[in-house]
C-alpha cells in the first residue's frame, strides 16, 4: 500500500450533520406525510440536480409547474436549508484540524451547490481550513463519475495511489477506489481513527 501523502473529506455526514427532513418537521408535523413529500416531490435525485449545477430558481419552476399545490413546501425546501445542516460532527472535525495542524495535505471533494456550500462556509468556518475544495456544482460532475475525481487530483496535485478519501456513500468510495485512490466509508470518527492508523496516519490529542 501506498504511503499516504493526501487527505480529502467529503461534507455531508461526515464532517457535518445533513437531514432534508429537518427542514419540514414544522411545516409537515405528520411523519408519514412527511416523508412522502421527500420521496415524491423534493426526491433526492431532483436535489441531485442542484448538486450539479441547476439553479434553484430553475428546480423549483419545475415542481411548482407539476404541484403548484405545493408551492410553498418546494420553496421551503431551499429557504429552510440551515435547518438540514444544525451541527458539525465534533470529532471528526477535530481529526481534520489536528491533521492540517500537524502539515497534513488536506483537501475537501463534495456533492454541493455551489450557493448552499457558500452558506456552509459561513456557517463552518473550519470548512475554510482545508487547501481547497472541489464542490460539484461548481463543475458540473457528481461523485461518482471519474471524471470529479479526476479533476480533484489534476486541481490539486494529488498523485491518486497517495491519496486517502473519507465519504458517507458506498458508491463513492467505489469511485475513489476506481480511480486508484485509497478510500474508506465513514462510520464515525472513532473507525476513522483506526482507517487512518492502519494508514501509518495515528492521530493524537483530538
Amino acid at each position: 500500500m501506498t504511503a499516504i501523502r493526501h487527505i480529502v473529506f467529503d461534507i455531508g455526514r461526515v464532517l457535518i450533520h445533513y437531514d432534508p427532513e429537518l427542514a419540514y418537521l414544522e411545516l409537515i408535523p405528520d411523519a408519514e406525510r412527511r416523508r412522502w413529500f421527500l420521496a415524491n416531490i423534493c426526491t433526492p435525485a431532483w436535489n441531485l440536480e442542484q448538486d450539479r449545477g441547476r439553479g434553484w430558481e430553475e428546480a423549483e419552476a419545475e415542481l411548482i409547474a407539476a404541484h403548484p399545490e405545493e408551492e410553498s413546501l418546494v420553496r421551503a425546501f431551499r429557504q429552510n436549508w440551515p435547518l438540514m445542516v444544525p451541527h458539525a460532527y465534533e470529532g471528526s472535525v477535530a481529526i481534520l484540524e489536528w491533521l492540517i495542524d500537524e502539515g497534513w495535505d488536506v483537501t475537501l471533494l463534495t456533492n454541493f451547490h455551489d450557493e448552499t456550500f457558500r452558506d456552509a462556509l459561513r456557517r463552518y468556518p473550519f470548512l475554510s481550513r482545508p487547501r481547497g475544495a472541489t464542490v460539484s456544482a461548481e463543475i458540473g460532475v457528481l461523485k461518482p463519475d471519474p471524471a470529479i475525481y479526476a479533476h480533484h487530483a489534476n486541481v490539486f496535485g494529488l498523485d491518486p495511489a497517495a491519496t486517502f478519501f473519507i465519504d458517507d456513500s458506498a458508491a463513492n468510495v467505489a469511485g475513489a477506489r476506481e480511480a486508484g485512490w485509497q478510500a474508506v466509508l465513514f462510520t464515525g470518527p472513532e473507525q476513522l481513527r483506526e482507517d487512518l492508523a492502519a494508514r501509518c496516519v495515528r492521530v493524537y490529542h483530538t
